[in-house]
Order: C-alpha cells, then sequence, then structure tokens
C-alpha cells in the first residue's frame, strides 16, 4: 500500500509543468505556447514547441524536464525517460526530473534493474561528472597560484618567509595536481556521451557474431552503455551488466 500511495503521490508531479521566467529560457513566445499547449492537454503540439526550445538551446534542464513530462503524457515512455534523462545530465540535483523518471521506470515491462556501484565508484562518478570540469579547473588554478605567492614569499620576504614551510608549498602543488586529473577526467566526461536510450520494444540484443538468437529481448526505455560502433551496430552494455549489439536505429543518445 505504501508502495502504491507513493507512485501516486509521484504522479502528481506531472499534473502541470514547470514554468520558469520568460527571460530565462531562449524564446519567451515560443516558451509561453508549449506552456499553454501543455495547459490545455494538447501534448502534441507542446512537445513541438518544448523540441525547438531543446533545439535552440540544448543545456537547459528545464526544457528537457517539461518536455519529459508532456511525452509521458502522451504515453511516450521511452522519450520521456530520455528527456528526464537528459534533464538530470544537465543538472544531476534536479529532484524533480529524477522523481519523475523512477515513476516513468515503472511503465517499463520488464524492467532491468541496475547493478549496484560499490561506494568509490559512486564518489568518483560523483567528482568526476561532466558538470564539475569548470570547478575542478578553478580549484587547479587557485591552488597553483597559492603555491607560487607561497614560493615567493619564502624566496622574497625575509618576515613572512621564514614562517611558511616547505610541506605547504608542495601541499598546494599536490592539490593543484590532485584537482587537475580530476578536472581532466570531467572535461572528457562532458565530451564524451556513451549513454543511450533504447526506443523501440523488446529490441534483441545479438552476440557478436550478429546473427542466430540473441541474447536477451531489451524493453523500450532501458539505459544502456555504448562501448563501440561497428557500421549499423553497437555494442553495448545494460544495466545489470550483460553485454551485446543492438542495432543503431534502435537508441538514442542522451
Amino acid at each position: 500500500m505504501r508502495k502504491l500511495f507513493l507512485v501516486a503521490a509521484l504522479l502528481t508531479l506531472f499534473c502541470t509543468p514547470s514554468v520558469l521566467a520568460a527571460e530565462s529560457v531562449p524564446s519567451a513566445a515560443v516558451w509561453t505556447k508549449a506552456i499553454d499547449f501543455y495547459k490545455q492537454k494538447q501534448y502534441d503540439s507542446a512537445a513541438l514547441y518544448f523540441e525547438e526550445l531543446a533545439a535552440q538551446k540544448p543545456l537547459n534542464a528545464e526544457v528537457y524536464y517539461n518536455l519529459g513530462n508532456t511525452y509521458y503524457r502522451e504515453n511516450k515512455i521511452a522519450r520521456a525517460i530520455l528527456n528526464f534523462e537528459r534533464a538530470i545530465a544537465i543538472d544531476p540535483d534536479y529532484k524533480e526530473a529524477k522523481d519523475n523518471l523512477a515513476v516513468a521506470q515503472t511503465r517499463i515491462p520488464n524492467f532491468i534493474q541496475p547493478a549496484n556501484d560499490i561506494f568509490f565508484v559512486k564518489w568518483w562518478k560523483s567528482v568526476t561528472h561532466r558538470n564539475n570540469a569548470t570547478i575542478w579547473a578553478v580549484s587547479a588554478l587557485s591552488a597553483f597560484t597559492l603555491s607560487i605567492m607561497l614560493m615567493a614569499f619564502r624566496r622574497f620576504s625575509k618576515t613572512i618567509g621564514r614562517n611558511i614551510p616547505a610541506q605547504l608549498i608542495g601541499g598546494s602543488l599536490v592539490f593543484c595536481c590532485f584537482f587537475l586529473i580530476l578536472g581532466v577526467v570531467a572535461s572528457r566526461n562532458a565530451q564524451q556521451n556513451n549513454a543511450a536510450i533504447v526506443m523501440v520494444n523488446d529490441a534483441a540484443l545479438m552476440t557478436s557474431e550478429l546473427k542466430g538468437k540473441p541474447i536477451t529481448l531489451t524493453p523500450e526505455g532501458t539505459k544502456v552503455t555504448i562501448r563501440e560502433q561497428k557500421g549499423l551496430w553497437i555494442e553495448v552494455s545494460l544495466p545489470d551488466g550483460r553485454a551485446g549489439w543492438l542495432q543503431q536505429g534502435e537508441v538514442e543518445k542522451i
């Protein structure tokens, strides 16, 4: 009963779209039309305008969140999940998008439960998220600047320099290197887009021979990780760790 109550409570999130101030979106007129069509329950028209907004400004999490809500209303679950995932990729702390994604995933038949990462892997994924690239770059620059200042004081200031231990300078340089490594990894994650959503129902996951009986049938809306591409086929890993090949047209990148 508690689970059903939780799902019912989360479903209320789909009742109204997220409304932004007009000046915070790329086109106030298009945004207004999208919201109006959504409120009038003309979801096909609302989706067209939200898609137009997404094309104008692809890094706007609110647009993808509303687009996900719209597709959910149209019962297009895979597209709803795709856009909730895109919103979360832009803003990892987007609670409403995470809640609605969880609700949409309950509509996936034979949902594949993801394997649980160990705490260190979760931490590493969190700190090297693509949105953190700028933070780590600024931190590395700050640590490097601090080490240069400390060395300058130690070299040229007789009063202050004598009180600056060499270990402090070394520690600043170590932090600089550490922040730099995190920034490089986060920057690479920003450039790589290897997560995708299965857009067709029962997509056949094939072996490397690309023939014969499929390993499994992948439900629509499943999130996969792209490993390699070979012609019209892509190698993916499923949330539970199984790997195989899907046709390129059966998935869409997040």
